[in-house]
């Protein structure tokens, strides 16, 4: 197979039947910018698997290349059950191709599409998951930057205290590398708009508390049936994003104890120090603040005239000094109340 095939555009790639390296292409399953996913046979092993595929032009950037089979190999080493196993990572034919565990079931976002907005519990588990999946990367100095829903798999769980299984995927094997390699360019960023950190908005650089942000964003539309921010164009989006604070999720979604609000609005605070340090750290509060209490062992019940007020958080103090007041906004970046077309 030469490495003509247009991957990446909206037209079929006419792969499905074919076979790249040992690999027996049954279906497409996803597409993105810069790769497309498929269902595929392993015929050594009798497997099937998710194999991506790189768009050809990535595997003819040099350092692209050694950076890919770099964070291949790492996200390969890291073995936890909430992340998709990474199989193997190779080229064939001028494409670059990540054969990774096939997972049925339906990506989250295909989940709230259907059911709209989770109820508590069933949030609280996903998001435990989740968070637990991206501090291993972290600990391995992998960040995914892409956190959203349709990166977070939901299959069958094994038990009714465990009615679903989450996997993450699509970690940023290639999108540290396109920002180094000339495919993104100044004032670019790898991301999804809905869930994108203000540090990569604007550049700066990123660590573990970038997808402690994203992951704030996906949790909120959990809860809310949409992202904190909503607006009319991409500009608009991006200034809400670095300037505007999140709505309180008490606004939308009656009957959540008041300190979910606090925990939140630190998961999507604007600079990375005023966030949690962890994933974990921010949906264990969170998980506490949704039983109505806050701090101390995380247990069943709400009750007791000792119960700290629901929106005492224990959180530790955040750094000196005040954070600069945002900038007023222009008129394309205020709110826009839908089916109105007026602004707040």
């Amino acid at each position: 197979m030469g490495s003509g095939v247009e991957l990446p555009s909206g037209r079929p790639s006419g792969l499905v039947g074919r076979q790249v390296a040992h690999y027996r292409i049954d279906a497409e399953i996803g597409r993105g910018g810069m790769a497309v996913v498929y269902r595929a046979m392993d015929l050594r092993l009798g497997r099937t698997v998710a194999l991506k595929l790189l768009a050809p032009e990535l595997a003819r950037n040099d350092t692209f290349r050694k950076r890919f089979a770099h964070e291949s190999r790492v996200a390969a080493a890291i073995d936890h059950p909430n992340i998709v196993p990474v199989f193997e990572a190779g080229e064939t034919d001028g494409l670059l191709y990540i054969a990774m565990r096939y997972v049925p079931g339906q990506d989250l976002r295909a989940l709230l599409d259907r059911t709209g907005p989770l109820p508590v519990a069933t949030a609280v588990r996903i998001a435990v998951q989740v968070a637990s999946a991206l501090d291993a990367a972290h600990a391995h100095e992998l960040v995914h930057r892409d956190v959203k829903p349709g990166n977070v798999l939901v299959a069958e769980g094994t038990d009714s205290d465990r009615p679903e299984h989450v996997y993450l995927t699509d970690f940023g094997l290639t999108k540290k590398s396109l920002s180094l390699t000339g495919f993104t360019s100044v004032g670019q960023f790898v991301g999804t708009l809905d869930y994108v950190a203000p540090e990569q908005i604007s550049g700066r650089p990123v660590d573990g508390r970038c997808d402690v942000y994203s992951l704030g964003c996906v949790v909120y539309e959990t809860l809310a049936g949409a992202p904190p921010f909503r607006r009319d164009d991409d500009m608009a989006l991006l200034w809400a994003h670095q300037y505007d604070p999140p709505p309180p999720l008490s606004d939308v979604r009656a009957g959540l104890p008041s300190g979910v609000d606090a925990v939140l609005a630190k998961a999507l605070a604007k600079a990375p120090e005023h966030r949690f340090d962890s994933c974990m750290g921010f949906v264990t509060e969170l998980r506490r603040a949704a039983k109505g209490r806050a701090g101390g062992p995380d247990r069943e019940g709400t009750g007791g005239p000792d119960r700290p007020p629901e929106d005492h958080l224990d959180f530790p103090p955040p750094p000196a000094g005040p954070p600069p007041p945002p900038p007023a906004p222009p008129l394309w970046a205020l709110p826009v109340f839908r089916g109105t077309g007026t602004a707040a």
